[in-house]
């Protein structure tokens, strides 16, 4: 398979099938249409019950079909197949054990479904009628997902005990918090504020029955956080996209994570020198003296946004040209806090059409009102560019010379989460990581990333535990011993840390595929670019080539 489309395409049957596929998907999935940026389905939720979703599998299975008896018509076909059959096929895995109705955790399940609000418009009065008709129509899709969570759970699948309690919390928390909070934000006359208020108590009203529904499965719910070796193998091929050894990448974990504090110590060493703190190669005592340090703090979001537009806006203009082909669609992009206030840090792509452009979001606890940049530099690089926004950017552009379906729906988290892990550190490689406190920030990054490969991994799996490593003592792995070893490992605070905690044990296989996905970029970049030669080239073929499977993008760029 070559490296990237042709410029000039004309549309194939297999094509055909791909951007058919969407549309069906789409309309059966308003959400999935809001968070594509395709018109026409504003105000519609998507139905999550037990037929609905048998529905969509089935016509995934139909697809695979159609699939098949569509011949390839040029290289690029060749991608899009082999990208879509592993795609899909691991859709039916999940749907086939309901994997995917049953999943509950706090960051990435169907509970998460008033993420679709960031994404709609709400500049005027007519945006929040169309928030409103939406808002009322919550309870009817989380009573959807109510009826397939019980018939799941009446085949043995459920989230565990600790999954459903976290579950029930955060949705009484947006009950009682969010959703009052996002209707004062209506504008308008007074009438048109009020029917928004009543249609954010509807919400509010479906959200609360939900939580009962995550409490009365509790009694059926495993007490176990691990999920086990079958289950965890199956998740990690959803997220990278290639079958791996898992006790070979917990061994390279450790080894990655003892190389980092190595590294960090030797920046530590020079951070205390300049602080004259005698903290020798103390990473805690560097630490202490960075947030210490008012030249590193901002006070209150308002100073959090302009600095992360600022330092966004930088970049965007010093990388396009000299070191990554930017094209004009994505010079623009939006730094913006949101509201939920559970403290995630994440990127949204533009719509299909451009109009809504890429914004990188910071969701900001209501407690939290300093900020210290030396620990978010590398994030605004790693959810702008030449992370996200420029991955996501490019993959989106790419409808007209690939398909819709490689251009907008596919993504496959250990290439994306690969790409920004890999371009945080390209961003130190280009010389925007000289201060040995913003490359503190980046190792810390590092850390917690190869940190998670090593806790996941030997969480679910109950591998033993490592020695000769902070917070590790070569015991068992369980949530207590986890979270004692995230203490030292994770620069991050304790709420932080629990919420990060309780992300691993409720999506497991998620959190490695960043540092592996990275591996994999590193490898493919001393694969293709031979030493001194300019790698932009094969940055542009790469991500021309829009998310894929790790599996499929080594073959495409062979």
């Amino acid at each position: 398979m070559p490296a990237s489309p042709s410029a000039q395409r004309s549309r194939t049957a297999l094509d055909a099938v791909a951007d058919e596929y969407v549309e069906r998907a789409v309309a059966a999935d308003p959400f999935l249409a809001t968070e594509l940026g395709i018109p026409g389905h504003e105000s519609e939720v998507t139905d999550y019950s037990p037929a609905a979703v048998a529905e969509r599998t089935e016509d995934t299975r139909r697809t695979l079909a159609r699939l098949e008896e569509t011949p390839d018509e040029d290289a690029v076909d060749a991608v899009t197949r082999a990208a879509m059959r592993e795609r899909l096929g691991l859709e039916l895995e999940l749907a086939e054990q309901r994997l995917d109705v049953a999943a509950v955790n706090n960051l990435a399940s169907t509970l998460q479904i008033r993420d679709v609000l960031d994404q709609m418009p709400a500049e005027t009065a007519e945006d929040w009628d169309v928030i409103a008709e939406r808002l009322t129509r919550f309870p009817q899709a989380l009573s959807g997902w109510a009826e397939s969570l019980r018939e799941a759970a009446d085949r043995g699948v459920v989230a565990s005990r600790r999954q459903l309690e976290l579950g029930a919390t955060q949705a009484r928390g947006y009950a009682e918090d969010f959703f009052p909070a996002f209707a004062s934000e209506a504008v308008g006359e007074q009438s048109r504020r009020d029917a928004v208020a009543a249609a954010a108590e509807e919400a509010a009203r479906g959200y609360r029955e939900i939580a009962d529904v995550l409490d009365s499965l509790r009694e059926r719910a495993p007490q176990s956080d691990a999920v086990g070796r079958e289950r965890y193998a199956l998740a990690s091929r959803v997220f990278l996209g290639e079958e791996v050894d898992l006790e070979e990448t917990y061994a390279w974990g450790i080894d990655e994570l003892r190389g980092i504090i190595a590294e960090q110590e030797t920046v530590a060493r020079r951070l205390n020198t300049h602080y004259g703190n005698d903290g020798g190669s103390s990473i805690e005592a560097a630490r202490a003296s960075l947030d210490a340090d008012p030249a590193r703090i901002l006070h209150g979001t308002d100073a959090l946004q302009e600095w992360m537009q600022g330092l966004s806006d930088t970049a965007l203009r010093e990388l396009a040209g000299s070191h990554f082909e930017i094209p004009e669609p994505l010079r623009r992009l939006e730094c913006r806090i949101a509201r939920t206030g559970s403290g995630g840090i994440y990127y949204t792509g533009p719509s299909e059409d451009f109009t809504r452009p890429g914004r990188m979001w910071w969701d900001v606890p209501p407690e939290n009102t300093e900020f210290r940049t030396w620990t978010e530099t590398t994030t605004v690089y790693h959810e702008g560019v030449p992370g996200h926004h420029l991955q996501v950017g490019t993959q989106t552009l790419q409808a007209s010379t690939l398909n819709r379906w490689r251009a907008l729906m596919c993504w496959v988290s250990g290439h994306g989460e690969g790409w920004a892990l890999y371009a945080e550190k390209l961003m130190d490689s280009l010389g925007y990581l000289e201060d040995d406190g913003d490359r503190l920030g980046m190792l810390d990054s590092q850390r917690m990333r190869a940190g998670r490969v090593v806790l996941d991994i030997g969480l679910h799996l109950q591998l033993p535990m490592p020695t000769g490593l902070p917070g590790a003592d070569g015991g068992s792995w369980t949530y207590e011993t986890a979270w004692d070893f995230m203490a030292p490992n994770w620069g991050a605070s304790e709420a932080e840390r629990r919420f990060e905690l309780n992300r691993y044990t409720g999506w497991p296989g998620q959190a490695p595929s960043y540092a592996v996905g990275r591996r994999t970029w590193e490898t493919l970049r001393g694969d293709h670019v031979a030493p001194g030669e300019d790698p932009r080239d094969f940055h542009r073929r790469a991500l021309e080539l829009g998310s894929l499977p790790l599996s499929v993008l080594k073959e495409a760029l062979a």
